[in-house]
């Protein structure tokens, strides 16, 4: 995760230490499942991971995760998201982001682009944000980003999927 992830999480959780994920909870481990069998397009919900604050703190659940997806995006989003000029499409809101990237790699099947999902959404039922709604957007696009990124790194996509090195949170670009 980037500098600015970690920073992100603190704003999304409140909390600047987490709990470990299970073993297998890896960029490494998910780019394994996404390019073998179980990714083949239209798979739904692979985990990245999850991420937890530390017992005894207020109970804070994300949960990172993959789809391999048929095509690029359709449709208009739901009122609740912020188009984001990130990948094929980045959607955020104050319970979750998720982007969407082309991918060429020797390491997925097919001789067109793979389309990756990365969603990153807080657990339990949702509840009116505490903090600034655009700060907790920007927090969420900013950990989808640094989670594509590093599964289009870890996948060989060809120009990292067409992901910045940062994160662009100006809706205004696009």
């Amino acid at each position: 995760m980037t500098a600015d992830a970690v920073e992100a999480l603190e704003v999304i959780t409140g909390s600047s230490r987490f709990e470990a994920s299970a073993e297998k909870s890896t960029i490494a481990h998910a780019a394994q499942e996404l390019s073998g069998g179980s990714g083949a397009p239209g798979t739904v919900d692979g985990d990245v991971c999850r991420i937890y604050t530390p017992v005894g703190t207020p109970e804070v659940e994300l949960r990172i995760t993959w789809l391999r997806s048929d095509g690029t995006p359709a449709g208009d989003p739901a009122p609740k998201f912020t188009v984001l000029p990130m990948g094929e499409r980045a959607l955020t809101a104050t319970d979750g982001a998720v982007i969407r990237f082309a991918c060429r790699s020797a390491k997925l099947t097919g001789s067109a682009p793979a389309h990756v999902d990365i969603g990153v959404e807080r657990g339990g039922m949702p509840t009116e944000p505490e903090s600034d709604p655009d700060e907790l957007k920007n927090a969420y696009a900013t950990v989808a980003h640094s989670f594509s990124l590093a599964m289009a790194k870890e996948l060989g996509c060809a120009n990292d999927g067409g992901l910045e090195p940062r994160p662009s949170l100006d809706p205004a670009s696009r």
